[in-house]
């Protein structure tokens, strides 16, 4: 696993009030699939997603999340390597708690929690290959440049 954050995702309670402040700051959306609002920063994505549809993505009560829950994103070159991960972070000691598996917004992911509790996604998202030195945007790079 290389050393990199591709997504940081913000499980919120009010979508409306959330985006409103990040635009507030001066942030740009990116165009995303319905349901998620997404804002590119150096090499790596902010995400909004409602917090109760991150815990039924994770398959957990959204108690569990309480208030400022967050996964952390790392992005792979291919499907096949969501499966290598995965298993290198159970390996390590992680808790695989969503095999994976095909998502509604065409990629492929799980997810893992670390031995302190904090939830990793492990994603392969067919629409924003990475640069060859890993960096992330949502829509990709334009020719796989910059």
């Amino acid at each position: 696993m290389e050393q990199r954050v591709s997504l940081i995702t913000l499980g919120v309670r009010d979508m409306v009030a959330a985006t409103a402040f990040y635009r507030a700051m001066g942030w740009a959306e990116v165009d995303t699939p319905d349901g998620v609002v997404a804002f590119d920063l150096v090499s790596q994505t902010l995400g909004l997603y409602p917090l109760d549809a991150l815990a039924d993505e994770l398959g957990v009560d959204v108690s569990v999340l309480g208030q400022g829950a967050l996964t952390l994103s790392y992005n792979t070159r291919s499907r096949d390597e969501v499966e290598d991960v995965l298993r290198q972070a159970q390996a390590a000691g992680a808790e695989i708690v969503k095999p994976a598996s095909d998502v509604f917004w065409g990629g492929y992911h799980g997810y893992f929690r670390d031995p302190e509790g904090h939830f990793w996604e492990v994603a392969h998202n067919p629409f924003s290959q990475l640069r060859a030195d890993g960096a992330f945007c949502w829509n990709g790079y334009p020719d796989n440049a910059g």
